[in-house]
């Protein structure tokens, strides 16, 4: 499956763990998508919010586009508070306002075994 110029394909992968195929999606946010693809590749530590979102922080600076507080299990958001890109591992309601960059393009069960600390990466399919 080819990368379009609308959909990036992307690998999230736990470093000596899993490697999820991820794509983010212009038309949900064109600017925050456009802003982390030339930021690519980005590189942090695991962290989990409750039993629903898996994050890493970045240096990305980009403001709120389309928020929206309601993800899907595969979903993938920005949070724009704190620069980090995060992954719903469940259906979640979150307080803050997010904006939806894209979805995991499959199983996420990996993610399930992600702990704390874990080395996350993002990174262009080749």
């Amino acid at each position: 499956m080819s990368a379009s110029v609308s959909r990036k394909q992307l690998v999230l992968e736990i470093r000596n763990k899993a490697k999820i195929s991820c794509n983010l999606k212009m038309h949900l946010s064109p600017r925050t998508v456009g802003t982390i693809m030339r930021s690519l590749p980005l590189e942090g530590h695991a962290h989990l919010l409750g039993k629903s979102i898996l994050y890493f922080e970045t240096s990305i600076d980009s403001g709120i586009e389309r928020s929206r507080t309601e993800f899907k299990k595969g979903d993938v958001a920005f949070l724009p508070s704190t620069g980090s890109i995060c992954f719903f591992l469940n259906d979640a309601i979150f307080a803050k306002s997010m904006t939806p960059i894209g979805r995991l393009a499959e199983s996420i069960d990996a993610l399930q075994d992600t702990e704390s600390g874990d080395v996350l990466s993002i990174y262009e399919a080749v």
